[in-house]
């Protein structure tokens, strides 16, 4: 079978070598970078940054430790090109991958649908056409930016705060979502004066995370606003000044900084895609609208990752999707569930989670039974000075089911994966309560949240119950 994928970004290119490795005919092409937003704009560099913001803060913090240093201090030039190094690095570790498979070709050019079946591509040779039984569309995201006073000098994108080689002395971040609080979180630890402005924070999250992160994530160099959309970006001499208004009043106020970084998600991109020629349909958010089975409105032609109307903006997700698809098209019955998908803030701390909230437990009229177990609990985690947050499982009523996790604290992206893999195996709360969990360990966290559910935590009051 001949496929045509368009975007090489963490859906494509690991759809592309999944197909490849099955014995397809794969042409990859790509108008940009290998490794599309994740790599290049996304995911890796604002990780290298974390990996930073936290060395930087354990030195701050080293004296309660019993470490004295002195004279310490960020080289911005230093940071920039150890991001870009990162990124680099991993771009060509990708197309050495690419060069393992005869039967993947990968075009470097911008692709657009002549017809349902038919791919034109521009490329620095020219144009070429390319013809496929089956074709991917991974195309990805773009920055979003919808604020009036948007295009004004220092209002930023996360792709340009990513670009930026200087540490602002002031940020405005506008949005609490997830790029907007890493971006806080980072810069915060840098030593930036920063202000977030929004809603409610992380929204995706479980009820009780959300009313916690203030107080978790805050620092002397962050504060939330909240309850406050933003109207307007005016120039304020050689800062800038954003208008916001409360949620559901007419009182207006003003906040000034440095820098703004607009942060209100991102927008599916099908720019200069032609989907009108290939008959595909796009949904009311603007992106690609597809049936269950990932298929757009054209029957030969499908749609994988954040390009998806909808769709949850996860790289590891667009993997998923991208894998899955491709192993049927090729025959194969693909045993991944999609409806179950780990996500991870890095914000310091972390939050992670995976599965249903319990509000949308209590919304499905579904019962269940819950626990939480606080990192203030945990030897390891009081040890390392890392007390801040919690886990929180939800189970259903006969603790035969885990329905969901969800954690606040430090290693949470390793934490989440227990659930993740109880719930993709049917593993009930017994068959996580008795394993035996390393000491002293955070993976104890998860072994506490769980014995309390059997009243039997020894690091729990009561055992729990």
């Amino acid at each position: 079978m001949k496929i045509i994928i368009i975007g090489a970004g963490p859906g494509g290119y690991e759809a592309a070598i999944r197909a490849a490795q099955l014995g397809n005919e794969v042409v990859l092409i790509e108008k940009g970078q290998t490794g599309g937003t994740c790599l290049n704009i996304g995911c890796i560099p604002t990780k290298t940054l974390v990996k930073i913001a936290e060395l930087y803060g354990g030195i701050q913090e080293a004296e309660k430790f019993g470490i004295k240093v002195d004279g310490y201090s960020l080289d911005e030039e230093t940071i920039y090109n150890r991001k870009r190094e990162v990124v680099d690095h991993l771009v060509k570790g990708i197309e050495f991958l690419f060069s393992g498979y005869k039967n993947l070709e990968y075009v470097r050019g911008f692709a657009s649908f002549k017809d349902a079946k038919t791919v034109e591509v521009k490329t620095e040779d020219g144009v070429k056409e390319f013809t496929a039984d089956k074709i991917i569309v991974a195309t990805g995201s773009k920055d979003q930016n919808r604020v009036k006073g948007g295009d004004l000098p220092n209002v930023l994108t996360s792709t340009d705060l990513l670009a930026l080689k200087e540490i602002p002395k002031s940020m405005i971040v506008i949005g609490t979502g997830v790029i907007g609080l890493e971006f806080a979180s980072i810069y915060s630890r840098f030593g930036t004066d920063v202000t977030v402005i929004g809603n409610n924070i992380l929204k995706i999250a479980d009820g009780e995370i959300q009313k916690r992160l203030n107080s978790v994530l805050k620092n002397d160099n962050l504060k939330f606003v909240t309850k406050q959309h933003a109207k307007e970006i005016v120039k304020d001499g050689d800062n800038l000044k954003v208008i916001t208004q409360k949620v559901g009043k007419e009182d207006l106020l003003e906040y000034s900084a440095e820098y703004v970084l607009v942060a209100m998600g991102r927008d599916s991109n099908v720019d200069g895609l032609n989907t009108e020629a290939a008959g595909i349909e796009l949904g009311r958010k603007g992106g690609i609208v597809v049936d269950s089975e990932l298929k757009t409105s054209a029957d030969n032609i499908y749609a994988i990752g954040d390009v998806v109307d909808g769709n949850t903006q996860l790289a590891h997700f667009a993997s998923a999707q991208g894998i899955s698809l491709v192993e049927k098209f090729s025959g194969l019955e693909p045993k991944t569930d999609l409806n179950i998908v780990p996500s991870v803030v890095f914000t310091l701390p972390e939050v992670a989670m995976v599965g249903k909230t319990e509000e949308q437990l209590k919304e499905e009229g579904v019962e269940y039974d819950k626990s939480k177990f606080l990192y203030a609990s945990n030897s390891k985690a009081y040890s390392a000075d890392e007390t801040a947050g919690f886990i929180k499982i939800l189970a259903s009523s006969d603790h035969k089911k885990i329905l969901g996790c969800h954690i606040v604290g430090a290693a949470a992206d390793y934490l989440i994966h227990f659930a993740a893999i109880a719930m993709n195996n049917d593993i009930s709360v017994e068959g996580l309560s008795s394993m035996i969990y390393a000491h002293p360990t955070i993976s104890e966290l998860f072994m506490d949240a769980v014995h309390i559910f059997e009243g039997k935590s020894i690091n729990t009051p009561g055992g729990g119950k």
